[in-house]
């Protein structure tokens, strides 16, 4: 029969080309492990002398990158696939592949500058593309952050690099500001003087920068003042909260009241401002 004659003669092919595909998944499977084990000795050699971490990471992902892309040409090369006409292959694709690719090739445009002109590094806590964490990895296509409640952020590089970024540990001090009202008819100066104690007693501040009270104006029946911490970017929402308590005790003590007299704080006995 026909058919029998066509299976008969292509069965050499089948098993022929067969045999190439399998070995060729074995050795894409093999060059994935090695190339991983590659990844993480060149990552952990860098780091072990103390090197850049970006810069770290980004090495390590480009020589995993670099040994699977030669497995594959290795691979093509099986299939008798000319790996010397790549050049010439990739000039007549160039047009498809930019336009199919062109938000990977974005992505990794992107990445190349967020890595030369670094506005954050590993360890910033940033606030990009609607995200804000910890930048845990700067790869060549997505950015990844740690948020506070510990979750695994991706942003692409795109995203990042075109919008706008906000590095929070960029410099070693931060400000706390916290924002006070108090009920009209409250003495002005009164007022001032216990919210520039309350800002003194505040654990952890910076010794040189300080703190300050500002009053911001009036409305809805109130004062509206605005009390301004230094603390080093470290422990900001540790001073953030031990102001918040030293406002409130501070005011307490005063008999200074608040709009929303639910609001004020009752003092129960001794209160020691400068414990967290």
């Amino acid at each position: 029969m026909k058919i029998d004659k066509i299976v008969e003669s292509m069965l050499p092919l089948i098993i022929n080309y067969g045999l190439r595909v399998i070995g060729v998944l074995i050795l894409l499977w093999l060059a994935f492990r090695v190339a991983g084990v590659f990844q993480h000795r060149v990552t952990n050699g860098l780091r072990a002398r103390k090197f850049d971490e970006t810069l770290s990471i980004f090495f390590g992902n480009m020589v995993r990158w670099l040994l699977v892309l030669l497995t594959v040409l290795a691979c093509l090369s099986l299939f008798g696939v000319e790996t010397t006409s790549f050049a010439a292959v990739i000039g007549a694709a160039g047009l498809a592949i930019g336009l199919a690719f062109q938000g990977t090739l974005s992505n990794f445009a992107a990445g190349v500058m967020l890595l030369v002109f670094r506005p954050f590094r590993v360890g910033d806590y940033i606030l990009a593309a609607g995200k804000e964490g910890n930048v845990t990895e700067i790869g060549l296509f997505v950015t990844a952050l740690d948020s506070l409640d510990n979750r695994r952020i991706y942003l692409s590089n795109t995203a990042v690099a075109t919008g706008i970024i906000e590095n929070y540990t960029c410099h070693p001090l931060r400000r706390v500001d916290i924002d006070v009202s108090i009920a009209g008819g409250a003495d002005i100066d009164a007022t001032r003087r216990v919210l520039e104690a309350a800002g003194k007693v505040v654990p952890g501040r910076d010794a040189t920068r300080g703190s300050e009270v500002f009053l911001k104006g009036f409305g809805g029946g109130c004062l509206m003042w605005q009390v301004r911490v230094w603390a080093p970017a470290a422990i900001y929402w540790d001073v953030w909260q031990a102001t918040v308590r030293a406002v409130g005790y501070e005011l307490a003590k005063a008999g200074i009241q608040t709009p929303t007299p639910d609001l004020n704080v009752k003092l129960s006995g001794a209160v020691n401002l400068q414990q967290k």
